[in-house]
């Protein structure tokens, strides 16, 4: 069931300290992922193909309403947390309050820290968290043109 891969930060940091023990290697990227998209998908993908296990940080709602407008999320942060728990490359869902997930990846101390190739290494938060323990930060394809955005424009074009 995808509600199983969806945990809170306190079981999920016990969960992947024990899989750390066992030697897998932990991927994790976050977001809003509000419209799942063909970006989305591919971009989860090939964040897993870098570990073992996928750990996917998700926006609140309220976070996402502060990061993208009053009328963010379309889909509510269950709704989006079951089906990117549903895609076979993402292995753990935790939605977060804050608008970054600085805390959550202090909590969770992943391996590997990915995000979109819209980012800039440098900039991708928690990866001075990362590094300082050994582990790599990467950014990721980006594909041109596929984007939450995008989908949402295009939506209300053609609703005219």
């Amino acid at each position: 069931m995808p509600q199983n891969k969806i945990q809170s930060k306190d079981d999920l940091a016990r969960i992947l300290q024990q899989k750390q023990v066992e030697g897998k290697r932990i991927v994790f990227t976050n977001g809003c992922f509000d419209i799942l998209h063909a970006g989305h998908v591919l971009y989860l993908a090939e964040a897993r193909a870098l570990g073992d296990i996928l750990v996917l940080g998700l926006n609140s709602d309220a976070s996402v309403k502060r990061l993208k407008g009053a009328q963010r999320p379309i889909n509510g942060q269950f709704e989006r947390a079951v089906v990117l728990a549903a895609l076979e490359s993402v292995s753990y869902v935790c939605i977060f309050e804050e608008d970054i997930p600085y805390e959550l990846i202090k909590a969770l101390q992943p391996d590997i820290l990915v995000k979109g190739g819209d980012w800039n290494v440098a900039d991708i938060v928690g990866s001075d968290l990362v590094l300082a323990r050994g582990g790599e930060v990467k950014s990721l394809s980006f594909s041109q043109g596929l984007s939450t955005t995008n989908v949402i424009q295009k939506i209300q074009r053609e609703g005219k």
